[in-house]
C-alpha cells in the first residue's frame, strides 16, 4: 500500500473534511501574503471529543522543482475533553489556521488534514509568482 492510497479528496463545498486553502491567485516575488486553511468551511465539521480534526499540514511544491517543502504543521489538542467526561471541557480548538508566507517562484500549495474518524484529506491550490 502507498500513502497516496489512503488520502482522500473531494469538493470542499460538499465534503466537510477537506482542508480549504485560501490564498491569492498570484503574488509578487518575496512579498508577504496571508494563507488560511480551514476544515469545514462550507459544511461545519464536528468538533467533539469523539469526532474532530486533529491536525493540518501545509506544503509548497515549486513548479520548477521535484520535491515539496514542508511549510507548517498545526495541531489541535483540545476537543472538549475533561475529567468530568467527553464534551464537558472548558476549551475547544477549531481547525482554522492563518499564517504569513513569501514565495519566490510559482507552484502549488498543498494542505492535508486528519480527522480522527475519517482519516487523511487533501486539497491543493496553484499560485503564480510575478517578478
Amino acid at each position: 500500500m502507498k500513502y497516496a492510497e489512503i488520502i482522500q479528496s473531494a469538493d470542499w463545498k460538499t465534503e466537510k473534511h477537506v482542508p480549504v486553502i485560501e490564498a491569492p491567485e498570484s503574488v509578487k516575488a518575496g512579498e508577504k501574503f496571508t494563507l488560511q486553511v480551514t476544515v469545514g468551511k462550507e459544511i461545519a465539521h464536528p468538533n467533539t471529543t469523539e469526532h474532530h480534526i486533529r491536525w493540518i499540514r501545509v506544503y509548497f511544491k515549486p513548479d520548477s522543482g521535484k520535491f515539496a517543502y514542508d511549510v507548517a504543521f498545526f495541531e489541535f489538542d483540545v476537543h472538549g475533553e475533561s475529567v468530568e467526561g467527553p464534551n464537558k471541557g472548558p476549551v475547544y480548538s477549531e481547525p482554522l489556521i492563518q499564517m504569513a508566507l513569501k514565495l519566490n517562484v510559482s507552484g502549488t500549495l498543498l494542505a492535508t488534514s486528519y480527522c480522527n474518524i475519517h482519516g487523511l484529506w487533501e486539497y491543493s491550490k496553484e499560485i503564480k509568482v510575478d517578478s
